[in-house]
């Protein structure tokens, strides 16, 4: 993984009524360490599309929760031109950390749409926002295992 990308499995407790867990814990120091959240967000993606890609360059660390569907959730550094993937859902609940230092982006994965409930730790600015953009198909985004430009499209199986 990459530096600071950290995915943390979310405790599941079941009954008859259904299931509990806990989301964030200011406690999980092993993920949190010493940051908090100062906004949450919640988006919503019809199957197929990609949010793609952007960075912050202030400090602000994010961490991904999907509440629906699949999707998958990408990091990547291009100074050493690296990359994680990570395939969130519904059906394995987990907080994906992503520094956002780090390009990243994230595609619905399937036939249903995904909801993902989203935290950082700094408040977005209307005025000045922390967001440096590149296209979700830049060429400059390599992917590590091809050599080539980063392809969202491509089959897994390929």
């Amino acid at each position: 993984m990459l530096d600071g990308v950290k995915v943390y499995e979310l405790k599941k407790f079941p009954d008859e009524r259904g299931f509990f867990t806990e989301l964030l814990r200011r406690d999980w120091k092993d993920l949190l360490g010493d940051e908090w959240i100062v906004q949450a967000n919640l988006s919503y993606s019809y199957p197929g599309v990609i949010r793609a890609w952007h960075r912050h360059l202030r400090g602000q660390i994010d961490y991904f929760i999907v509440l629906k569907g699949a999707m998958k959730i990408c990091a990547y550094d291009e100074k050493i031109k690296k990359m994680d993937e990570i395939v969130a859902s519904e059906h394995k609940l987990q907080v994906v950390r992503i520094p956002g230092h780090y390009y990243h982006g994230t595609k619905t994965l399937g036939n249903e749409p995904s909801l993902t409930l989203y935290f950082v730790t700094r408040l977005y600015s209307y005025d000045n926002p922390d967001e440096e953009r590149k296209l979700w198909n830049d060429p400059a985004i390599i992917d590590p295992k091809t050599g080539s430009p980063y392809d969202w499209e491509k089959p897994p199986h390929k």
